[in-house]
């Protein structure tokens, strides 16, 4: 996310860190290169000219001249103006008024509104709402069937449309329903386009008359740059959309669109999707996509993934075998499966403050497939060989590797990297219990 961006401001604030005391004219040419490097990624050029002018006029001021870290105090200024323009805090969603909620997704054919909605049915049964999702577009073929599938697969209820139905009436049918059901958010999903048309228009603003919606969400590609802006302005000219929902934006090496809506529509970005699974559904932050966007990492976010991915009662059991130094394979296995549920391993890294501008970090790409390769290799044993790995010999590897469908030679090294977790964690917990992050192993 944002790689392009973050490398080519970095190389700017490197100059500017290279002086012991700046001068205004090392700031205005410091300037020059991050103008440069926002209208490379694809930022609104009137939103780049209003940035540059709001850093430079606090950057020109005793505020940096007179500043001891000069140069880390212009990083600081950027950082605080990006964060400003995206919307400074997280605004989530307006689920007021009478209930169930009304919830609109609008956007063009492709952005990704159908698998959006299943995500943010999710991601709403986790803050325990009920929401209910309406399929309203009769026009594409299997849209219907889509949504009824990621439904099954969240748990959410849908409702049971159908191609002959007409898009108004279906929402009208659809929020009587949730109403005898009891459901607290109605969730619709719209029908799109390839480009936005006056018909379209017409379809939506009559779901809205019809339906009177507490929000409405456009769902659009952060990976299209200024079409994505251009987009939301239309929508919000003719919807007065509520807030916007970036998907793709693991893809997104630039991040004009995330830099560029808020400041072209007044409208939030409230979400977003960072990957094809119906858990990659994030609230965004701006202060915090400001920090990872200058390489600055997200440390609240990692912590929160965290929080909404380990079971507790599980890494009270873990932290008692670890005082006790009964850290089996069982247990390796479980925590790479943690792992795995908070996401890509390299998005992760990159979260970590000061992880992002390592220059290793870029040459080595994080194979997330070796978790997958560690619990195949683990199930592969009998219950025996996980918890006293000292019994596993050449016989059982071999018997191992071919029941997981992997060589001996990868047996034998997850073996030795779980030895020397096994006496890094006594290590650690010789004396007392130590304090890294409750229920997770110290990597």
């Amino acid at each position: 996310m944002f790689e392009n961006l973050t490398d080519k401001l970095n190389v700017a604030f490197k100059k500017l860190k290279g002086h012991g005391k700046l001068t205004q004219k090392n700031i205005e040419v410091g300037l020059k290169d991050v103008r440069l490097a926002l209208l490379e990624a694809d930022v609104h050029y009137k939103v780049v000219k209003d940035l540059i002018a709001s850093i430079r006029e606090r950057a020109i001021g005793q505020e940096v001249l007179s500043s001891l870290t000069p140069g880390q105090q212009v990083v600081k200024i950027v950082n605080e103006e990006l964060a400003q323009l995206m919307g400074s805090t997280h605004e989530g969603l307006c689920l007021t008024g009478s209930k169930p909620a009304v919830v609109m997704f609008v956007g063009l054919q492709g952005s990704g509104k159908t698998t959006t909605a299943g995500k943010l049915a999710k991601f709403l049964m986790g803050q325990h709402h009920s929401p209910y999702l309406v399929p309203a577009d009769p026009y594409r073929p299997a849209a219907i069937e889509q949504l009824k599938k990621i439904g099954n697969q969240v748990g959410a209820e849908v409702f049971p449309a159908t191609q002959d139905m007409d898009p108004i009436d279906i929402c009208r049918d659809a929020l009587h329903t949730a109403r005898q059901m009891g459901l607290d958010t109605l969730l619709i999903d719209t029908a799109g386009r390839l480009h936005v048309d006056e018909a379209l228009m017409a379809e939506l603003s009559r779901i809205k008359e019809t339906v009177h919606p507490s929000d409405i969400l456009l769902v659009a590609d952060a990976m299209t740059g200024q079409d994505a802006v251009n987009m939301a302005k239309a929508f919000n000219d003719a919807l007065d959309i509520g807030g916007v929902i970036l998907t793709k934006m693991e893809g997104d090496a630039r991040g004009g669109a995330a830099i560029s809506i808020k400041a072209v529509t007044s409208k939030p970005i409230r979400f977003i999707g960072v990957g094809e699974q119906l858990d990659a559904l994030e609230p965004f932050h701006p202060d915090r996509m400001a920090s990872r966007i200058l390489g600055m990492g997200d440390i609240l976010s990692l912590i929160e993934k965290a929080q909404t991915t380990i079971d507790e009662k599980k890494a009270q059991e873990l932290e008692k075998k670890l005082r006790r130094s009964e850290f089996t394979l069982e247990d390796f296995r479980d925590q790479m499966s943690q792992i795995r549920k908070m996401g890509s391993l390299e998005e992760l890294l990159t979260m970590i403050p000061g992880m992002g501008k390592l220059k290793q970090l870029k040459q080595f790409k994080v194979d997330d497939g070796e978790l997958v390769r560690i619990t195949a290799i683990i199930d592969s044993m009998t219950v025996r060989e996980r918890r006293n790995h000292n019994i596993i010999n050449a016989s059982r590897r071999k018997r191992i590797a071919g029941g997981s469908g992997t060589t001996v030679q990868e047996v034998n090294q997850l073996l030795k990297n779980y030895v020397q977790v096994h006496k890094m964690i006594k290590k650690l917990y010789k004396g007392g219990p130590h304090t890294f992050g409750r229920g997770m192993l110290p990597f």
